[in-house]
């Protein structure tokens, strides 16, 4: 598997037009000898739809090992075979991936292309739409025991890149038995590791002998969710925890025996303004909100400066991203006048209950009468996704869904988008991303990226506070665990114990 094999990463590497549509530094750490003890891993987000794909889960599921795509995404954005070991155009809307003839499903089923053709073709069903799919029709069929056939409604120059999101992972056939809306991956992955039990509070994994890259060297993993920080942080620093992810920035100077990996991300966090209902339909309104924030205290008070100042949608860890056109605002803003507003954010992440107490303070000081709402993310995702609130502080990935900005666009920012939050239509805007979604030429889709991000911010519908880093926590001893700026890897099949 790439991300465990790779050298280890420079995390303060910076992401050029040279990783294509993607983003650099993938790596690992440490690598060596097999361990034979489990692995004990602490996550921060508790799973939403019991780990099912089509839901934020998906992302938990490549990071423990229990799930795979068909595509990979190497260090320079490019895509790599995993599931399939080639693929190539057959017609402007086709492709065909032959798929390997060694993998098998968790519950021993060799995994064919039929297999491969219902996985995607439920996708495609799901409600919402996975994200990766945003803007795209698709449907496959198998056209031989190792040849599948995916057509698109229009020519996708970045199926394969697509095709590697962690949504459309192959579950096998149990996966879809009881509810195909949502897909069971217990007992029904392709990775190192099997997925047995979860709960909201809980998972057990256990290792896949029979993986197609060669056997897991942990005896297996137990997870817990836990959405305190300072609780993640006191297991490992106890030895209770071998891993631990979202290590708060509050919480490094208690790390001293264990080791901290910090990567910098395509991860802006940002304030969303809700488009569709309330105050800031009001494009006056939201100038005065936008002209009201002020990032700079955030990042250096509240992250201690261990984020990155960011100009945009789109952060300093791309190169791409620094040749920007200058933003025109669209309106100047208004007196609020007390208008009443609700902003809201999720706890799962440690910064961002502080970084609402002090951008609600700022939209205060403007004139806004401010209602703050904390809840978990599980907890508060259905209303977030119905723009249930007047703005939103999010921590959001641009590359992750398909590892290309402007896929990124279609469903965070497109009348259609699947993950919208910020309930954002404009036709003229949304005629720019379709056009750039059917640009062949990388440089050309980038540049299109950055100035659609220009015109949305000209709008005053997002707000940039910080470009975050990733931080997760490590025992001594532990080896191989990934160090991935998509955070679609963490244990992988080389992770090991002492």
């Amino acid at each position: 598997m790439q991300f465990a094999r790779s050298r280890p990463s420079t995390p303060a590497a910076a992401l050029g037009a040279a990783a294509v549509l993607g983003v650099a530094t993938t790596g690992c750490f440490g690598g060596g000898s097999a361990g034979d003890q489990r692995l004990s891993v602490e996550l921060a987000f508790p799973p939403v739809m019991q780990m099912s794909p089509y839901s934020d889960d998906a992302a938990q599921l490549g990071r423990l090992g229990a799930a795979e795509p068909l595509v990979e995404v190497d260090d320079e954005g490019a895509p790599q075979p995993l599931l399939a070991e080639s693929w190539g155009r057959n017609g402007d809307g086709t492709w065909e991936l032959i798929l390997r003839d060694d993998v098998t499903f968790h519950d021993g089923t060799a995994m064919t292309a039929d297999h491969a053709a219902d996985a995607l073709n439920h996708a495609t069903e799901a409600s919402p739409k996975p994200r990766a799919l945003a803007g795209v029709e698709l449907s496959a069929e198998a056209v031989g025991e190792r040849t599948l056939r995916v057509r698109t409604d229009e020519a996708d120059p970045i199926l394969p890149q697509r095709l590697s999101a962690p949504e459309l992972a192959i579950l096998g056939p149990s996966a879809y038995e009881d509810d195909p809306a949502i897909p069971d991956p217990t007992g029904a992955g392709t990775g190192p590791y099997e997925l047995t039990e979860v709960s909201q509070t809980t998972a057990t994994l256990e290792p896949h002998q029979d993986y197609w890259d060669g056997a897991p060297q942990a005896a297996g993993i137990d997870v817990r969710f836990v959405e305190d920080g300072a609780s993640r942080v006191g297991a490992l620093r106890a030895g209770e925890a071998d891993i631990v992810d979202a290590v708060p920035v509050t919480e490094l100077a208690n790390i001293t025996d264990q080791n901290v990996l910090e990567v910098p991300l395509p991860r802006t966090v940002g304030v969303l303004l809700n488009n569709d209902t309330g105050a800031f339909t009001d494009p006056a309104l939201r100038a005065a909100a936008a002209d009201a924030i002020d990032s700079e205290p955030i990042v250096e008070e509240i992250y201690e400066g261990r984020a990155d100042t960011v100009d945009g949608i789109y952060g300093p860890v791309n190169d791409w991203a620094h040749d920007r056109p200058e933003v025109e605002p669209e309106t100047e803003p208004s007196d609020p006048g007390g208008e009443p507003i609700t902003l809201a954010t999720y706890s799962d992440r440690a910064e961002l209950p502080e970084a609402a107490s002090a951008v609600a303070d700022d939209l205060r000081g403007s004139g806004f009468e401010v209602d703050v709402v904390v809840q978990e993310f599980a907890t508060m995702e259905t209303d977030l996704l119905e723009g249930s609130y007047d703005a939103v502080i999010g921590a959001r990935s641009y590359l992750l869904d398909t590892n290309d900005p402007v896929g990124y666009l279609a469903s965070d920012w497109g009348c259609d988008g699947s993950y919208n939050l910020a309930q954002f239509c404009d036709e003229d805007i949304d005629e720019r991303i379709s056009r750039a979604a059917a640009a062949t030429d990388v440089e050309a889709r980038i540049e299109a990226a950055v100035e659609i991000e220009a015109e949305i911010l000209a709008t005053h519908s997002f707000v940039p506070l910080a470009a975050e880093r990733a931080r997760i926590g490590v025992a001594e001893g532990v080896e191989g665990v990934a160090e991935d700026p998509l955070e679609r890897h963490l244990v992988t099949e080389e992770t090991a114990t002492p």
